[in-house]
């Protein structure tokens, strides 16, 4: 870089700070694309020594974090955002700025962890632009994070979860339809005592009242195992959301998938199909993760969608080997839309499916005292405490018929991913009684996703593993049946929205905006405009009827304020409603406002999302969490669940699945004009103007 660039930078740089919070120093000059900076320079540095000081002076609020939170002490000078790190041949150099110093904190942290005494510290990793550091962080340092596997080398990594007792027997469950895997697991508790590992088979018949048989007994659930080259068994890795989710998730893994796509992590994103093909073939499901507790519930279905993702991916070899493979997962797609999603529980009389995860009485994965509102007019009548009456109840000893019907909407939540929200809250929390907008969409993406590939690679037909042939012009048939049934019970005209409906009243639509009401500008082939659910012109006031409800400084809302209602002490928030927005919905949008060719309202939306992580991370020491406040732009979100991804000492080395994936992608969607703004982090409004689209 010129001297006469630099200096023009730096102005720009020093112009820029008096509209940014971020205290900046004159030590660093943010481009993109990164290029050799000659300026860049590494110094030997004391680990340890610099590291505490430096959390001495600068971690006023003592959370082992460096953040926007700790505040300068006029006693002693300490979070005055100004630190000396001192080199070993005892050189100092200054690091001013929330940012900066965070980076430095990050940086020593990883040399620690490292166990090196001494460490090269570059100028260039503790000025990284903001953007970079965050993506090359997700690239180089989260994904290895969040990867996991089931195997004898890794088993004890998954098993120390923090919603499971370490000191108490743990539990691995195998299908009854793999004893290659009950074998090699049952081998490894006997060699290996100090997992304290038991290793059960599941029954051939997998039944709500077995699941419920395991309360005090719940463990993982086995995934695919594939030959190593030492003769034995490896586990195919996987990705897990992070936190207290430490385990293979339903939808999560779609976008993950996405993330791992767009950082060229093809092995792994296609090992993630790999393990939905095994759950399909011995859970007979997706599950909504790989723990026992599920067993009788799934999650959103994205797996053709998924596969397509991987197959199509420039770096996945294009060869037999990969035909085959495709061939499979879409055999095995096909069982699952039939066995699952058309099943009799989920297909109703509207010909539109439904969510329903079947179980008896409590779900048992949540935390103690989740229900105790839920029990308390039960509690008095029985003369109980809580505790008593939930122990009762889950145990089959008291039979309350409104409890039961209540679990059984309950259950369907969960199994939406939505959980919870008050979208399905009408006449009471009633989500099994509605065909919802997202689901069927993601019916039809499948069906078209099933014609189009028969119809491309092979040939018109697919062979089944049972000999029959699935034909293209079967699957079009269905997706078009479907398309029209949407049109006919989710579509409102007058709106110029899509609704759920609510079949057992046989209301005309229950009235809730919510994001899912994009999902069907994401479901259709954009190869072939004939696909379309929504013709541009309806497309086109969709977005303007939705996005004056949804659309806030940070990106899309996962509902309008007034249809999430007031909140009281009676009626709490909920996590997927306003003002809280979630990856999952900004990148299925983002997609369907591309596909439509709404460019320019979709790079607003990826900026504003992009510009909320990079905003945050840059505040709070890297932080990346599941969700945020999209009205606030903050990831202080205090609704049920809290906000995983939130709590770490020093560094993350994780994020979160589905946000590092949201980040990777947006930024491959942005125009690069708009990446070198988030860069210098220029908050949304004085690059767009108003909210609501054009």
């Amino acid at each position: 870089m010129s001297r006469l660039r630099f200096i023009k930078g730096i102005s720009r740089a020093l112009s820029l700070s008096l509209i940014l919070p971020m205290v900046l120093t004159v030590s660093c000059v943010h481009e993109h694309p990164p290029a050799s900076n000659p300026l860049s320079s590494t110094i030997l540095t004391p680990v340890i020594s610099n590291l505490d000081r430096l959390i001495e002076e600068e971690d006023t609020d003592g959370d082992r974090k460096i953040t926007v939170e700790d505040t300068r002490s006029s006693d002693n000078g300490k979070g005055d955002k100004h630190f000396w790190i001192q080199a070993s041949d005892q050189t100092r150099y200054e690091v001013v700025g929330t940012y900066y110093l965070s980076n430095l904190l990050q940086e020593l942290t990883l040399a620690r962890d490292q166990g090196l005494a001494t460490a090269p510290i570059a100028s260039a990793k503790i000025f990284e632009s903001p953007v970079n550091r965050l993506s090359r962080t997700i690239r180089e340092v989260f994904w290895d994070g969040l990867t996991r596997r089931l195997d004898k080398d890794h088993l004890e990594q998954v098993l120390s979860d923090e919603k499971m007792d370490s000191d108490a027997v743990r539990y691995l469950y195998v299908s009854h339809s793999d004893e290659t895997t009950y074998s090699y697991f049952s081998n490894l508790s006997t060699i290996n005592t100090g997992l304290k590992l038991q290793v059960k088979l599941l029954p051939a018949e997998v039944t709500p009242d077995y699941v419920r048989s395991l309360d005090g007994k719940h463990g993982l659930l086995s995934l695919a195992l594939t030959p190593s080259s030492d003769g034995g068994y490896e586990g195919v890795p996987f990705v897990v959301p992070g936190g207290r989710f430490n385990e293979m998730y339903g939808w999560d893994s779609y976008f993950e998938d996405l993330g791992l796509l767009a950082d060229n992590r093809v092995d792994l994103a296609k090992a993630m199909v790999d393990n939905f093909v095994y759950q399909i073939t011995h859970y007979g499901k997706i599950l909504n993760a790989n723990r026992t507790y599920y067993l009788t519930r799934s999650q959103p279905p994205f797996l053709t969608s998924m596969a397509l993702a991987v197959y199509e991916h420039e770096q996945f070899p294009k060869n037999g080997k990969a035909k085959a493979w495709l061939k499979t997962v879409f055999q095995t797609a096909i069982k699952e839309y039939f066995n699952v999603w058309m099943n009799k529980d989920r297909l109703t009389d509207t010909g539109l499916s439904r969510y329903y995860g079947s179980g008896i009485g409590q779900p048992p994965e949540v935390e103690e005292g989740h229900f105790d509102a839920i029990y308390q007019p039960y509690v008095q009548k029985q003369g109980m405490t809580p505790e008593q009456f939930e122990e009762s109840y889950k145990a089959g000893e008291i039979r309350v018929p409104e409890l039961d019907t209540f679990f059984v909407h309950d259950r369907c939540v969960r199994e939406s991913g939505h959980d919870t929200t008050y979208r399905w809250n009408w006449n009471g929390d009633r989500c099994a009684d509605f065909n919802t907008v997202d689901l069927n969409s993601l019916l039809y993406k499948i069906e078209l996703d099933i014609a189009r590939t028969i119809e491309k690679e092979f040939h018109g037909s697919l062979e089944m593993p049972d000999g029959r042939m699935e034909k293209s012009a079967t699957w079009r048939e269905r997706a078009k049946t479907r398309k029209a049934l949407i049109r006919q019970y989710l579509w409102d005209e007058k709106e110029s929205l899509f609704f759920d409906y609510d079949f057992a009243e046989q209301k005309a639509r229950y009235k809730f905006i919510s994001a899912t009401a994009f999902y069907p500008l994401w479901a259709w082939d954009p190869d072939d405009p004939g696909t379309q659910i929504l013709a541009k012109e309806e497309a086109r006031n969709l977005i303007q009827s939705v996005g004056k409800e949804l659309e806030m400084p940070g990106g899309i809302a996962g509902s309008s304020q007034q249809s999430r209602g007031p909140l009281s002490e009676s009626r709490p928030a909920r996590q997927w409603d306003y003002p809280n927005g979630w990856a999952p919905h900004q990148m299925l949008i983002w997609r369907g406002l591309l596909n439509y060719g709404f460019h320019d309202i979709a790079h607003r939306l990826i900026y504003r999302w992009l510009y909320t992580i990079t905003r945050n991370a840059v505040d709070y020491n890297g932080t990346v969490p599941e969700k945020y406040d999209v009205v606030k732009r903050s990831h202080q979100v205090f609704a049920e669940y809290g906000n995983v991804g939130t709590k770490f000492d020093y560094i993350t080395k994780e994020g979160f699945g589905w946000m590092n994936a949201s980040y990777q992608v947006g930024l491959d969607l942005l125009p690069a004009e708009l990446r070198i703004q988030l860069d210098q982090l220029v908050p949304p409004e004085w690059i767009f103007r108003g909210l609501s689209p054009e």
